[in-house]
């Protein structure tokens, strides 16, 4: 998730932060009740009260389908706590450490989601019970990232960040460019050139600072920053792809290098680049903080590193989950199937607050095929929803927020320094392995 207020001003969804910010150091069993683990009965009495922590238009969402479930579900109660994004991890983190003091639902966001299954594998619930038999209908990155390594989903998947190609159709249009016919991303480089040479505008604008969308475009490829065996692969040639990709972009005179979210957003209303490869919340920023240039942008599929390839990635999303130390468990179980494997409830959380489904049934509904006009009467739900399910999973561990941060210095010494990529990356894997101590794949 980004800062509060893009959940607000983007209608955004939970969006996810690079990295997982937790304890360091080895797995323990933080969390784990003095009764033992607890198993799901999806046949089981509900009755009594839940507590659900959530944050901003996710805790929305979640309040208004709370009445319909206790309707359905009478001598039930849900309440749900905006706990503030700020607060939410580290009460977590000190809750699963203590073993009490949590709530019987937590929300926690995919990137963020390895590392709390993996320090604390007996802090959460396992939910293969639950949904286990719907799992061809979620997002498959969302749920082989929100499972441990036994198989056991640890976090029900929620929202995704789909992510496609905004770009601004007037600019194409002036440099007599068809979206239609780029495919690539050495056609968008191409096109980026043209772009430049007939409007004065730059491709696309980034922060560099952050790692300028690498681990974005390192997705798109089907590699995270570690590999299954947890050994690290940012020097992989997949990752030196990315990184000499973005490196061309900067040398050719098409990156404009802007700092954070606010950054990229006053970018997007001063029109200085064409195109934005982002997740589908960037819909709700551009509705909200630039209404004036609704009927100037379209949106298409990412391009794809070679002619066939995948054409979409992941940028955000989160889960909810049930600690082990709560007081009602199979009642948790039971909202969480409700609000996150039924369709209508998905569409309308898509419809209502900005959260784009990671059920893909929900996928289906008419909502998503609606034109908008900001897009010119575009479908552009449509889009994402078709695009969902061809998300690359990827690995996370513990290490990705330390990761991360080094990564990202490698971004920066190629993009902006000059440095060669394979050279960049390759320090920036021993870096990791030094601050680690895991293995560099072979």
């Amino acid at each position: 998730m980004k800062k509060t207020r893009i959940l607000f001003g983007a209608a955004a969804g939970l969006v996810g932060i690079a990295g997982v910010a937790l304890l360091a150091g080895c797995a323990m069993g933080g969390g784990q009740p003095a009764g033992g683990a607890v198993v799901l009965d999806p046949d089981a009495k509900l009755e009594g009260e839940i507590t659900v922590w959530s944050w901003d238009v996710a805790a929305t969402a979640l309040e208004r389908l709370a009445p319909e479930f206790e309707a359905e579900h009478p001598g039930t109660k849900i309440n749900v706590v905006d706990v503030g994004y700020d607060n939410a991890y580290d009460k977590l983190s000190v809750g699963l450490q203590a073993g009490s003091g949590l709530p019987d639902v937590v929300t926690i966001e995919t990137d963020r989601a390895p590392g709390y299954i993996n320090e604390f594998p007996a802090g959460l619930v396992d939910l293969t019970p639950v949904l286990g038999d719907d799992e061809a209908d979620f997002d498959p990155f969302k749920w082989a990232a929100q499972s441990d390594a036994d198989g056991a989903l640890k976090v029900a998947p929620w929202d995704s960040g789909t992510v496609g190609l905004f770009y601004r159709a007037d600019y194409f249009e002036e440099a007599g460019i068809d979206p239609a016919s780029i495919s690539t991303w050495d056609e968008l480089v191409a096109a980026g050139e043209q772009i430049k040479a007939k409007t004065g505008h730059t491709l696309m604008s980034q922060d560099v600072s952050t790692g300028g969308g690498f681990q974005m475009l390192l997705q798109q490829q089907g590699q995270g920053l570690f590999d299954e065996n947890g050994d690290i692969t940012v020097n992989s040639p997949e990752a030196v792809e990315a990184l000499t990709l973005l490196k061309t972009i900067n040398e050719k005179g098409l990156l404009k290098n802007v700092k954070g979210w606010d950054g990229r957003v006053t970018s997007a209303k001063d029109g200085d680049s064409a195109v934005t490869p982002e997740a589908v919340w960037w819909i709700g920023t551009l509705q909200g903080d630039a209404p004036e240039l609704a009927g100037t942008y379209g949106v298409a599929e990412l391009p794809a590193f070679e002619a066939g390839g995948v054409r979409t990635s992941n940028s955000g999303g989160s889960g909810l989950a049930i600690p082990t130390q709560a007081k009602n468990p199979q009642l948790a179980a039971a909202f969480i199937d409700f609000a996150l494997a039924d369709a209508d409830n998905q569409a309308s959380m898509m419809e209502n607050e900005g959260l784009f489904p990671s059920y893909l049934p929900a996928l289906q509904g008419e909502y998503f095929a609606k034109p908008q006009e900001y897009f010119g009467g575009q479908p552009v739900y449509e889009l994402f929803a078709e695009q969902t399910a061809n998300i690359p999973p990827i690995i996370f561990t513990t290490d990705n927020a330390e990761a991360s941060d080094i990564v990202a210095n490698a971004v920066v010494a190629a993009v902006l320094n000059g440095a060669d990529p394979q050279q960049a990356l390759d320090d920036a894997a021993k870096q990791i392995a030094t601050a680690t101590g895991r293995e560099i794949a072979e």
